[in-house]
C-alpha cells in the first residue's frame, strides 16, 4: 500500500527551520517523509534527524523514503512523547522541530481508515490504528458528551440536534460506517446548511479530534518540544483549522512575552524575559502556485518561533 501525501508549505518550512548541516532536528509527524526528506538532504554526516509518527503506515513509508540517510532515525511514537524519545537516544537539546498537524492525504484517501465522509467505510479514524475508534465513541458516549465534542471540536451550531439523532439512531442499530454517520448528520441540519457546503465536515473533524486526543497531545507536545530546543533553535508548526492555530498562536505568544507587570507600574519588577522570539508574526500560507497544485494546502498556516539565546527565568 502506497502512502501518498503531498507536504504542504515545504520550502517555507525548511527555510524557516534555518537548518544547520551539523544540527539535530525532529520531524514530529513524519507522514510520507516529505518534510523529513527535505530536512535530511540539508544535513551533513554529523547532522541528525529523528522522524516520529503514531501511524504504522506512515512509519513504513517514511522508513523507506529515508533509508538512504544513515543519520535519520524513524521511530513509531506519538510526538507528545518527544522528551522520552530524546532521552532514550541520549539527546539533550535539538536545533529544530517540525509539527505538521491534522490528518494526512493518505489517511483521508485510504477508505478503510474511515476518516472521510465521501465514501462508505468502517467508522474508524484512529491515527495510531489502535485504541478507541470513532464507532466506539458514537455508540457509547452519552448525548451530552457527543454534543459537547461536536460543538467544541467542530464548532458546529447544530451539535445538539446531531447528538440527539446519533443516540436515536443507535437505539435501532449500531452506527458502524462513515456513511451511516454522514447520513445522520445530513438529516440533522437544515436544508440551507446542506446547500452551502458539506454539513459533515465539522462533525467528522470533531469526532476525529476526540478519538485521537489531538488537542491533549498538541498541548503536551508543544511544551515538551519548546523545552528541548537549544538556544536559537526553532519550532515550526503547520495547522489546518482555527482551533489548532489558536492553540499554537497563544502558546507562541506566551513564550515570546516578556514583562507581565501591571501596566500602571512605573518599571518592571517581575524580571520576566521572553523565552522565544516569533520568526513570523503573521502565519505563512500557501501561494497561488501551491494552491493550484495541492488544494488541501488552502487551510494550512505555518508559525515559527525561535528560542531565546539564554533561557528566561520566569520567576525573575
Amino acid at each position: 500500500m502506497e502512502f501518498k501525501h503531498t507536504p504542504v508549505l515545504l520550502a517555507q518550512t525548511v527555510d524557516g527551520l534555518n537548518i544547520r548541516p551539523d544540527g539535530i532536528y525532529v520531524d514530529c509527524t513524519a507522514g510520507g517523509g516529505g518534510h523529513s526528506f527535505a530536512i535530511a538532504e540539508k544535513l551533513s554526516k554529523t547532522g541528525r534527524l529523528i522522524a516520529l509518527d503514531r501511524d504504522p503506515d506512515a512509519i513504513m513509508a517514511a522508513g523507506a523514503r529515508l533509508a538512504q540517510f544513515p543519520n535519520a532515525a524513524v521511530i513509531h511514537r506519538n510526538y507528545s512523547e518527544i522528551d522520552s524519545v530524546l532521552d532514550e537516544l541520549g539527546i539533550g537539546g535539538v536545533d529544530g522541530i517540525l509539527m505538521d498537524l491534522g490528518v494526512s492525504s493518505h489517511q483521508l484517501d485510504e477508505e478503510s481508515r474511515g476518516f472521510s465522509y465521501h465514501s462508505d467505510a468502517p467508522l474508524d479514524m484512529r491515527m495510531s490504528q489502535s485504541g478507541m475508534s470513532a464507532a466506539d465513541l458514537v455508540n457509547t458516549f452519552d448525548e451530552q458528551q457527543l454534543a459537547k465534542i461536536i460543538f467544541e471540536y467542530g464548532e458546529e451550531k447544530f451539535s445538539r440536534r446531531i447528538a440527539s439523532n446519533i443516540v436515536r439512531a443507535r437505539e435501532t442499530a449500531p452506527i458502524e460506517t462513515t456513511r451511516q454517520l454522514a447520513d445522520i448528520v445530513r438529516d440533522s441540519v437544515p436544508q440551507k446548511a446542506r446547500r452551502d457546503k458539506n454539513p459533515c465536515k465539522k462533525t467528522f473533524q470533531a469526532i476525529r479530534i476526540a478519538v485521537n486526543c489531538e488537542f491533549d497531545h498538541l498541548s503536551e507536545g508543544l511544551d515538551k518540544a519548546f523545552a528541548r530546543l537549544n538556544p536559537k533553535g526553532r519550532l515550526a508548526v503547520i495547522t489546518f483549522h482555527s482551533l489548532e492555530d489558536r492553540l499554537v498562536k497563544q502558546r507562541f505568544a506566551g513564550w515570546s512575552r516578556g514583562c507581565i507587570c501591571p501596566p500602571d507600574f512605573p518599571q518592571c519588577v517581575c524580571g520576566r524575559k521572553p523565552q522565544g522570539n516569533l520568526v513570523n508574526r503573521k502565519p505563512i500560507e500557501a501561494d497561488e502556485t501551491e494552491l493550484g497544485e495541492n488544494p488541501r494546502s488552502r487551510s494550512a498556516k505555518l508559525r515559527i518561533i525561535e528560542k531565546a539565546e539564554r533561557s528566561a527565568d520566569v520567576n525573575g
